[in-house]
C-alpha cells in the first residue's frame, strides 16, 4: 500500500504583516479569493436552484415533482464525475486550461438546459452540464495549495466552500424570484453568469507552468489506495453523508409544502458568511475533532426538527443550527484529508469533492423517498446519517 507524507499545522498567535503585493510566485490573494467563491456560488447554485422549481417544471412537462428531482440528482452525479475525470487532467495540462474551458462548456450546456422541452432531454443535458462544471473545485482547489500563499490557504478553502454552501440560499432565492418570469429564465441568466465567471477566471488565474510531462493516469491509480489508506478511508466514508443531509432537508422542506420556505431559505445566509470570519478561531481545533463536532451538531438539528415539526421562527433556528455544522465539517474535512494525502493531495482532493457530490445527488432521492409521510421521518434519517458521519470522523483521530 502507498504512504503519504503527514503533516501538521501549528496554530500562530500573530500574523505576520500583510505585504503590499504577494509573494514571488504567488498568486494574488483578494482577487482569487472573489472570483473564485463567485464561481463556486454560481456552480452550486444550479444544484439548489432546483429546489424551488421542482413544481413549475414538473407542470410545464407534465410528470410529478419526485420525477423532476432526478434534474438535481443527475447534475450531481455529473459534477462528481468531473471531478475524477477534471483534476487529474489538470495536472497535464494546466489549471487555468482546465478551469477556464470548462466553465465556459458549463455556459454553452446551461443554455441548452433552457431550451429543453421534457425530462428526457432535460436528464442529459443536466448530466454534461454537471461534468463541465466538474471542471472547477478539484482543480481550483489544487490551484489554491500551488499558488496561494501557506497563510492565507485555509481561509481561501474555507470561503470556497462557504460559495458552495452559500448557494443553498442564494440559488433558491435567485430561482424563487426568476420563476415568477418562467423556469427557464433561471438557466438563461446562469448560462450569462458563467460566460462572465470563465472570463473573469482568465484574468484572476496565472498562466499554466509549463506541462511536467506526467501522464493523468498516475493520478487515477493512485486513488484506490487513498480509498484504502488508514489515515483517510474512515474520512473518505463519512464525507457524502454531509451534502446528503444539506441537499434532502430543503428538498424535503419543499416536497412537503412547508410554509414561509422564503424566510427559511434566506435565515441560513448569514450563518454561512460568518463561518470564514471565525475561520482563524475554529483552525485551532484539530480537523477531525473539528469536524466531528460539527457533524453532531448538524445532527441534532435535524432531529430536533423531527422531535418537534416546529413553526416557522424555530424551524429557521434549527436550520441555522444545521447550516452552521454543514459549514464547518467540510472544509474541516477537506484540510484534514489534504493535509495526511501529502505528495498525493491533488487527487484526494478530486476524490473528497466527488464524494461529497455523490452524496448531494442522492439527497432529493432520499428526500423524494420520506417526504411523503412527512418532514419528520426524513429529518430522524438525516440525524442518523449525520450521527454515523461524525462517529466515523471520531474514529479517524490519530494520537
Amino acid at each position: 500500500m502507498a504512504t503519504f507524507s503527514r503533516m501538521t499545522t501549528a496554530p500562530t498567535t500573530a500574523a505576520p504583516p500583510v505585504p503590499a503585493t504577494p509573494a514571488a510566485g504567488y498568486a494574488p490573494f483578494a482577487r482569487t479569493l472573489v472570483v473564485f467563491s463567485i464561481t463556486a456560488l454560481l456552480a452550486t447554485a444550479q444544484l439548489y436552484g432546483l429546489i424551488p422549481l421542482v413544481n413549475t417544471i414538473a407542470a410545464d412537462w407534465h410528470t410529478s415533482p419526485t420525477a423532476v428531482t432526478w434534474l438535481m440528482t443527475v447534475y450531481g452525479l455529473g459534477y462528481a464525475a468531473g471531478f475524477l475525470l477534471f483534476g487529474p487532467l489538470s495536472d497535464r495540462y494546466g489549471r487555468r486550461r482546465v478551469i477556464v474551458t470548462g466553465v465556459a462548456a458549463t455556459a454553452v450546456a446551461t443554455l441548452a438546459v433552457a431550451a429543453a422541452p421534457g425530462l428526457g432531454l432535460g436528464v442529459a443535458l443536466r448530466i454534461v452540464q454537471g461534468m463541465t462544471m466538474g471542471a472547477f473545485p478539484p482543480v481550483a482547489m489544487a490551484y489554491v495549495g500551488e499558488r496561494i500563499e501557506p497563510r492565507r490557504r485555509l481561509v481561501t478553502v474555507t470561503t470556497m466552500t462557504t460559495g458552495f454552501l452559500a448557494a443553498a440560499v442564494v440559488g433558491q432565492l435567485a430561482a424563487q424570484w426568476l420563476a415568477t418570469f418562467g423556469w427557464r429564465v433561471f438557466f438563461v441568466a446562469g448560462a450569462a453568469a458563467f460566460a462572465v465567471a470563465a472570463v473573469a477566471l482568465r484574468w484572476a488565474m496565472l498562466p499554466d507552468a509549463p506541462a511536467s510531462g506526467a501522464s493523468p493516469l498516475d493520478a487515477y491509480r493512485v486513488m484506490p489506495s487513498l480509498l484504502r489508506s488508514p489515515d483517510l478511508r474512515l474520512l473518505y466514508a463519512a464525507v457524502p453523508t454531509v451534502l446528503t443531509a444539506f441537499v434532502a432537508i430543503y428538498t424535503g422542506l419543499q416536497l412537503t409544502g412547508t410554509t414561509g420556505l422564503l424566510g427559511l431559505r434566506a435565515s441560513a445566509l448569514p450563518v454561512i458568511l460568518a463561518i470564514p470570519f471565525l475561520t482563524p478561531r475554529l483552525a485551532r481545533v484539530p480537523g477531525p475533532r473539528r469536524a466531528a463536532l460539527a457533524l453532531a451538531a448538524a445532527a441534532a438539528g435535524t432531529g430536533l426538527i423531527g422531535l418537534l415539526t416546529p413553526g416557522t421562527a424555530v424551524l429557521a433556528l434549527l436550520l441555522m443550527l444545521v447550516t452552521a455544522g454543514i459549514a464547518v465539517a467540510a472544509p474541516s474535512l477537506i484540510d484534514t484529508i489534504g493535509s495526511r494525502a501529502g505528495a498525493a493531495r491533488g487527487p484526494a482532493i478530486s476524490l473528497f469533492t466527488a464524494l461529497l457530490f455523490a452524496g448531494a445527488s442522492l439527497g432529493p432521492q432520499i428526500a423524494g423517498l420520506l417526504a411523503d409521510h412527512g418532514i419528520a421521518p426524513l429529518a430522524f434519517a438525516l440525524t442518523v446519517m449525520l450521527a454515523a458521519g461524525s462517529v466515523l470522523t471520531v474514529a479517524a483521530r490519530r494520537s
